[in-house]
Order: structure tokens, then C-alpha cells, then sequence
């Protein structure tokens, strides 16, 4: 059973190593780029034509073209009209931009994140774009080539009006929480669309797609794990990310690609929300009335700064299912539009789910771990440090030594476990010499070994099974904490990155995941080794080695968490090795057995050492 024991054990580890090595090793990789799409700039408003709309006008508009062989494998890439007047939207947390042409948001900086380490400047949201945020799309005459009137401009609102053939008239409104004002979330806007008919026909077709904005890749060590768009329809999120537009699949390898290369993905359905994201920040939709579908798209935008490798990122539009405009009526959508970090804390306070933005069970073994139920409460456990201790490096250390005292009692079990096991090897090895050649006698004498001296041998894999979930929500809710993006901690300049401070040879030097390397190592000498199977311990020797290969390159706050709780685990075993007594004092014979005929055995005594 303690071969059992340490295969679990085992099989345990390699299952939360092989989460981490796929999530990491399974980021979307860049679609392969054609000839580079020039950047262009939007073009004028069309003249108004004038009249009524006919009948087979009204429903070819709002009507979204399909991708054909010639549409390109990138949506195109546009930037604002030289002739374009920008108004202001800002508070203490976001400023807007928000552009004439379409009425719709150009960009949106976040003053409390800056664009790269020890730079005043703001991180920007959309700045490079295939389109302004909620700026209409696959409607001529009532997109982002459209110029607006600037009705109206406060501290706190903007009012668009526009006249599409002197048809229809579009008011588009967008209001910011003040400053100070606690009623709403900083970085959420309202926003009103409402449309109203001129003439004395009804009209079938409203412009019902809107732009999510543009992601982009927020850094070279991003690998795109994390950039995508994502919808979710009130039971789970839908995600598409780069990956999805490159074809190929299993048939490919051989010749024959059963799935060709994409330009566009459209997924239908009821949308509460949709999201276009990367690692750290997002633009979440969240409609009055679900939408029908979602739209994307990859972009092909301009290299980082220090990468070499193609920067792809994607853009999303949601589609809406506006009802006919009647005759001197109107229609008004509405809806709830966050650009902001992806704060779990922040987004959890939200009514429709918004907080499965942060993915935290996005993949199986993130499920079967339950990082949906962990993470949360470590992203909220570790909140809670920071806001009592002021450092983000302090708070992850108070967290792990918090969890590892809630865990104590637990662990002190195995340990007292794993040492009467211990006592028990020469016992249960002279019950496999005994019984060598009947596999079955041997597991019964084992298992009445085990019950007469009171050992759970599963009692060592308690440790495993609380830590294994505890490293793996962890992992994953560091994955979009934008709270830790540029916070230092000793040597580390950003706690959401590797720990690099030198490279040789073009190799990093991360010093926190060696020091974690070194505490496993350490650990392991100290704690008993119920198993005296030579394959078994060298398997142990070598998951530290394991170990930190796969966390070498994952952001300094995972190594850290790591690193703590295997000094603090290195204590404790100290503690339990000096003072810990057995109450069960291991007796020298081994409980009765049944032998060859079927005789009793009384006592089995352990062979002497020669």
C-alpha cells in the first residue's frame, strides 16, 4: 500500500506540473502573416443622399458581409481622421477620448497603470484599432467613416447626433462616473444609442453590430495565453483566441488540413456580455437586452518593442437584435461598457458574471483542481493583505504562511503518518519475503499490518491533495491579476514576471525559482520516506528538478508563494521530526498472517542486519 500511496502521491504532482506546462506551453501562437496591411486612415462622411429609404435598402443595411476567399486574413488596421474633434471623458481612474467620426470611443488610458515599468506615462487602452469601442460596423453610412455633431459636452457626458439619409436620425450619449461619485464603478460607462425615424415608413435594418475595441499584447514575455474574446450567454463563456484563425488540426500533420485557415469567426448566440481582453486589462459589454452573436477578427499590429516575434492581436464586435424602426418611432439600446484592469475584486461586484473575464476554469486541469473556487478566494485572501500591509510581495508572503496555518493540522496527521510508516518498513518487508510469491496473501497480511497499528497509508497524501489546489488556483489567478503588473518586491522588479537580473549566454538568471528548487530539495531530505523502492526514490529526487524547470519562466509572485511555503514547511518538519512522539509504539512482530497451508502465523519478526 505505501507503493500505492507514494503513485498517487505521484500521479498528483504530474497532474498539476502538466497543467502548468500546458497552459503555458499552450498559448496561442501568432497566425502566420501575410503581406502586412498598411495602416490607413478613416475616410470622410459620404454626402447625404437625400429621401426616403426603400424597401430593398432597408433590408440589405445593418446586413454583415461574409468572409470570402478574397476578404483579408486581418482586419485592417485604421487611425483617427486627420479632420476627426476629440472630447474628453475623464475621472481619477480613466480618461476617454472619444471621436466625432462614428461617435464612438477612440481610446481609453487608465491613470492608475502605466504603460511600462517607472513611466509616467498611462497604459492605453485600444490606442492602436481596427475601430473605436462601440463604433457601428457592417452598416455604410453609419460607421466609424460617419462624422457626428457634437451635441452636447460635460465633466460627466457627451451627446453624438448624426442623420443618415435624411432617414434616420442616431443620438448617441456616453456618461463617466464623476469624481468621488461612489454610486458606479470608475471605469464603466453608460452608454444610449437611440434611433429615430424621419419619415412616415417603417424601417427593417438598424446598424446592430458594435465594436469591442482592439486587443494587443501588453509586454515581449506576454505569450498570448490570455488574449482573446470571449462571450458568455448566462451558463459559461465562449472564448476564441489566436490559435483558432491558423487551421491545421490532427489530419494536417499527414497532408490532408481538415481545418482551413480563417479570417473571421462568428459565434451565434445569446450574449449577456463580450469581452475583447489580454493579460491584464479589458473591454466588457454588458447589453440591456443579450445580444445574438459575436464577431472576430485577428489584426496584425506593430511589433514590441524588444520582440522580434509577429505581434497579433484580435478585435470583437457584438451583434444586437434591434427591432423595425416604426414610422415616427424610435428604438434605443443601452448598455454598460467597463475598460479597465482585470481586478477580480472589482469585477465580482458586477450582477451578470463579469468576473469570469479573469478565467479562472478556463482549462480541464484548472477545473478538476476547482481553480474556479480557489482562485477567487486566494485573489480576494491576498487583496486582503495588501490592503492591510501596503506591499503586494508582503501580502503573498502573509497569504501563504495564513494558508499554510490553516493546513497545519492536516499536515501534522501525514507527518505523524508518514513516520509510523516508517516504523512499519521492516516489518512490511518481512511480510514480502514471506509472501513474495502470493501477491494476494501479501496485500491481506499488509493490510492487517497496517490496521492493527492504526496507519492510514493515504494519510501522506493529505499534504499533496490540499497543495495541489491551493499551487494551481494560485497560478491561475496570478495569470490576470493586474494588481501585481510593475509591483517590485527585493530584487524583482515586477511580480508578475520572472525575476530575471542577468542572462548568460542569452539564458535567464531567476533567482526566486532556484530558491525554490533548493527549499524542495531540502524538504524532501527532511521528511520520512516511507518507501524504500529505489525507482520511487529517485522519482522524488527528481520532481524538484522537475519542478522548477516548469515554473522557471512563470511570474516571480508564483515562485515566491512557492518559496514560502516550503520554508515554512521546512520548519514545521523540523518541529515534528525533534518533538513530534508517536503514541503508537511500533511492536516487533507483525499481526497473524495466514502462511503456506493455510497455517496461522503468529508473529513475523523483521530479519536481523548482518
Amino acid at each position: 500500500m505505501d507503493k500505492k500511496n507514494t503513485t498517487i502521491g505521484v500521479i498528483l504532482l504530474l497532474l498539476a506540473f502538466a497543467s502548468l506546462y500546458y497552459t503555458s506551453k499552450h498559448a496561442p501562437q501568432p497566425v502566420p502573416a501575410p503581406v502586412a496591411t498598411a495602416t490607413q486612415a478613416a475616410p470622410s462622411a459620404p454626402a447625404a443622399t437625400g429621401g426616403g429609404q426603400t424597401d430593398a435598402a432597408a433590408t440589405a443595411i445593418g446586413a454583415v458581409a461574409p468572409a470570402t476567399a478574397n476578404t483579408p486574413a486581418f482586419a485592417a488596421l485604421v487611425s483617427d481622421n486627420a479632420h476627426a474633434t476629440t472630447t474628453t471623458l475623464a475621472n481619477d481612474y480613466v480618461e476617454l477620448r472619444l471621436t466625432d467620426f462614428g461617435g464612438a470611443i477612440s481610446n481609453v488610458a487608465f491613470k492608475k497603470y502605466t504603460e511600462a515599468k517607472d513611466s509616467a506615462e498611462p497604459f492605453v487602452f485600444n490606442q492602436t484599432h481596427a475601430a473605436p469601442i462601440l463604433a457601428f460596423g457592417g452598416f455604410s453610412g453609419l460607421d466609424q467613416s460617419t462624422r457626428f455633431q457634437l451635441v452636447s459636452a460635460s465633466a460627466t457626458e457627451v451627446v453624438y447626433r448624426a442623420v443618415f439619409e435624411n432617414t434616420i436620425e442616431v443620438t448617441r450619449r456616453y456618461v463617466l462616473h464623476a469624481p468621488g461619485d461612489t454610486a458606479g464603478d470608475p471605469y464603466r460607462i453608460r452608454h444610449e444609442t437611440t434611433f429615430r425615424n424621419l419619415t412616415k415608413d417603417a424601417v427593417l435594418s438598424l446598424p446592430n453590430v458594435l465594436n469591442l475595441g482592439t486587443s494587443a499584447l501588453v509586454s515581449p514575455n506576454d505569450a498570448g495565453l490570455y488574449l482573446n474574446v470571449a462571450t458568455y450567454d448566462g451558463e459559461k463563456p465562449v472564448v476564441t483566441d489566436t490559435s483558432e484563425f491558423k487551421g491545421g488540426g490532427f489530419l494536417s500533420a499527414i497532408g490532408l488540413k481538415d481545418n482551413p485557415a480563417k479570417s473571421v469567426i462568428e459565434h451565434p448566440g445569446p450574449v449577456v456580455w463580450a469581452t475583447v481582453k489580454n493579460q491584464f486589462f479589458a473591454s466588457i459589454f454588458t447589453p440591456e437586452k443579450p445580444g445574438t452573436g459575436i464577431i472576430v477578427r485577428p489584426v496584425e499590429l506593430p511589433p514590441l518593442k524588444g520582440s522580434t516575434l509577429p505581434n497579433i492581436g484580435l478585435t470583437g464586435s457584438i451583434k444586437l437584435d434591434l427591432p423595425p424602426l416604426p414610422a415616427n418611432g424610435t428604438v434605443t439600446f443601452a448598455g454598460d461598457l467597463y475598460v479597465g484592469p482585470k481586478e477580480y475584486t472589482r469585477l465580482a461586484k458586477f450582477a451578470h458574471n463579469e468576473d469570469k473575464v479573469m478565467q479562472y476554469d478556463r482549462y480541464f486541469f484548472n477545473r478538476i483542481f476547482f481553480s474556479g473556487y480557489v482562485a477567487p478566494a486566494m485573489n480576494w485572501l491576498m487583496n486582503g493583505m495588501h490592503s492591510f500591509v501596503g506591499n503586494w510581495g508582503v501580502a503573498i508572503v502573509l497569504m501563504t504562511l495564513l494558508l499554510k496555518v490553516i493546513s497545519l493540522p492536516f499536515t501534522l496527521a501525514a507527518s505523524r503518518s508518514a513516520k509510523r510508516m516508517q516504523k512499519l518498513q521492516p516489518l512490511m518487508q518481512a511480510v514480502r519475503e514471506k509472501h513474495k510469491d502470493n501477491p494476494q496473501k501479501m496485500n491481506q497480511a499488509t493490510m492487517e499490518l497496517f490496521k492493527e497499528h492504526k496507519v492510514n497509508p493515504m494519510g501522506g497524501c493529505i499534504p499533496v491533495l490540499i497543495t495541489i489546489p491551493l499551487f494551481v488556483g494560485f497560478f491561475s489567478m496570478l495569470q490576470g491579476t493586474a494588481e501585481l503588473r510593475f509591483q517590485g518586491f527585493l530584487w524583482a522588479h515586477d511580480l508578475s514576471a520572472p525575476d530575471t537580473i542577468a542572462r548568460i549566454f542569452g539564458i535567464p538568471l531567476n533567482i526566486m525559482p532556484i530558491l525554490m528548487g533548493a527549499t524542495m530539495v531540502y524538504q524532501m531530505r527532511l521528511t520520512p520516506q516511507p518507501s524504500i523502492d529505489s525507482a520511487q526514490q529517485k522519482i522524488f529526487k527528481f520532481m524538484p528538478i522537475f519542478f522548477t524547470l516548469i515554473c522557471y519562466n512563470f511570474s516571480c509572485a508564483l515562485a515566491l508563494y512557492s518559496t514560502i511555503n516550503g520554508l515554512f514547511t521546512i520548519g514545521q518538519q523540523l518541529v515534528v521530526n525533534k518533538y513530534t512522539v508517536d503514541p503508537t509504539p511500533t511492536p516487533l512482530g507483525v499481526p497473524s498472517g495466514t502462511g503456506k497451508g493455510g497455517k496461522k502465523i503468529k508473529n513475523v519478526t523483521p530479519p536481523k542486519k548482518k
